[in-house]
């Protein structure tokens, strides 16, 4: 039996008890389908609406993908969920009956089949188990998206035409349940994006409004940015810790063609190196121990959009090597994986090392150096830029009296003063976390120079002066002037790590690393 056209089930007409029967079970069923919010739910209660309103032993049902957007062919269509009662296994659906409902739209009903393999598969030892077999279209849109199959094993519960009128109105439920699932995918999907979006409008608002400041210096900046921003070319950032190198690298972005894209960014030096490699590459599951699941990496997750590498010159020279294949367009693989991925990725690398001294020393790769330094963007220090100090101080100002509701009024002038002779070695990070301090720790509704907490640190310049003002000249490293100053920081906050970091405008992990090379000792008390 072929039957075409929805149920008439649901026809006006004198119902009999049976009949009466099957519509109670089918508005329940429909009541039941519409809270459903997963195929899998929606197929579970199709199923055992099939039990309670049908002779069927067994059932299935079969979807097409979600985007396929032609009508599908039986290769297309797989079993989403299957049930059986009185019977030990599903047998699937034949090639034969699905390509027949899916081309002519058409329902069928299989009665007296023991015999026909094309209409019932056979079981493993060569026989048809089934009796009597519906198959029914499951359709929303007018278009066909799955199969409803129905089978009874036995000749005492075989299926019959009202069973067929059955499974076709439930089909129709089916389909209608499906499309608002469907429909409510999409407003997730939407949301989502929306969120996105607007996070990103947040970001690339926050990268504009954050860069304050009037100074000369600064409009170079911006101006770089301007010229940077349109291109694919790599950037480099250069500036001491704390001038706000990601801040930039954030500008620069959003005022790329990219900025619907990601922005990622990866601190090199907080990784050791196995970490830093699958950071960037990604890993397959079982790559190494504590691999529990598949992880992208970050050259995947910034695919179309941007990649900030913050203290590139941290990489150790064996992922140095990785990098610059991928920075050359090279495809790469998960660790632990074979399969080949490209990215769409632009890179902006900072740092606040000298590169140069690096390469000349054997730590960082030539070829990579002059592979990043395509686009280079000095970022000055606060101690560069006076002008912009009190700007910079109302923001931050505004910004944590507004988080933590505090009613402070300003500055006096005292405060000010002290604020603007100071030099700042930590830079803009180290003049927010002032601000955020004296907000907190005020004990008026005006800052004034008791809450200040100012170190008594110098700048780099600064430690050099002291290391080299003695009566006889003599020349120092770079290295020992950088241990010197570390040594004697962590001296001054009785080497406190996280206030030290803090005041030197690194990460804890920087400082720990850097306290390892330079094997700095505390000393005894």
């Amino acid at each position: 039996t072929h039957r075409k056209g929805q149920t008439k089930l649901l026809d006006r007409r004198p119902q009999s008890k049976g009949v009466s029967d099957a519509v109670a079970i089918l508005c329940r069923i429909a009541f039941e389908l519409a809270n459903q919010n997963d195929e899998k739910g929606i197929a579970d209660t199709a199923l055992d609406g099939i039990f309670d309103g049908t002779k069927s032993n067994a059932a299935a049902l079969l979807l097409a993908p979600y985007d396929l957007e032609e009508i599908p062919t039986s290769n297309d269509v797989t079993v989403i969920a299957w049930k059986t009662v009185g019977t030990p296994k599903y047998h699937r659906l034949t090639k034969y009956l699905a390509k027949t409902v899916l081309e002519s739209g058409e329902a069928v009903l299989g009665r007296d089949i023991s015999d026909d393999s094309q209409i019932a598969s056979r079981d493993s030892k060569g026989e048809i188990a089934s009796t009597s077999i519906i198959c029914a279209p499951v359709r929303y849109d007018k278009q066909i998206v799955g199969l409803l199959h129905a089978y009874s094993t036995t000749g005492e519960s075989s299926l019959t035409p009202d069973d067929l009128e059955f499974i076709l109105a439930l089909a129709d439920n089916v389909g209608l349940a499906l499309k608002n699932v469907s429909r409510e995918m999409e407003l997730v999907e939407d949301l989502s994006q929306s969120r996105s979006e607007i996070q990103q409008l947040r970001s690339q608002l926050g990268a504009e409004s954050e860069m304050i400041g009037v100074s000369p210096a600064l409009d170079q900046v911006k101006q770089d940015i301007a010229q940077a921003a349109p291109s694919r070319a790599t950037v480099l950032i250069r500036g001491e810790s704390g001038v706000g190198k990601e801040l930039i690298a954030r500008a620069v972005h959003f005022a790329s063609p990219r900025n619907k894209g990601p922005f990622v960014c990866l601190n090199c030096a907080a990784l050791s190196e196995s970490l830093l490699e699958s950071e960037l590459f990604g890993h397959e599951k079982g790559a190494f121990t504590g691999a529990t699941d598949r992880k992208i990496g970050k050259f995947e997750a910034a695919n179309r959009g941007t990649l900030m590498l913050d203290e590139i010159g941290e990489m150790s020279m064996a992922v140095q090597a990785k990098f610059l294949r991928v920075l050359e367009g090279h495809s790469f693989e998960r660790l632990g994986g074979n399969q080949s991925i490209e990215t769409d990725v632009r890179v902006i690398a900072a740092t606040n090392r000298d590169l140069e001294v690096a390469v000349a020393e054997g730590e960082f790769r030539r070829d990579l150096y002059f592979r990043l330094n395509v686009v280079e963007m000095l970022v000055p220090p606060l101690r560069k830029r006076p002008e912009d100090i009190e700007l910079l101080m109302h923001y931050f100002l505004d910004k944590f009296r507004s988080e933590t509701g505090r009613k402070i009024t300003g500055f006096t002038d005292e405060a000010i003063a002290e604020l603007q002779k100071y030099k700042w070695p930590g830079n803009i990070r180290e003049l927010k976390n002032s601000i955020e301090r004296a907000v907190v720790l005020c004990r008026n509704t005006i800052i004034d120079v008791g809450d200040l907490s100012l170190s008594n640190l110098t700048t780099s310049s600064d430690t050099t002066g002291i290391l080299l003002n003695t009566s006889s000249y003599q020349p120092h490293s770079l290295e020992e002037i950088e241990r010197f100053h570390i040594k004697r920081t962590l001296d001054y906050h009785d080497w406190n790590k996280s206030r030290s970091a803090s005041v030197l405008g690194v990460e804890r992990s920087t400082l720990d690393r850097k306290i390892k090379r330079y094997e700095l000792v505390r000393p005894n008390v």
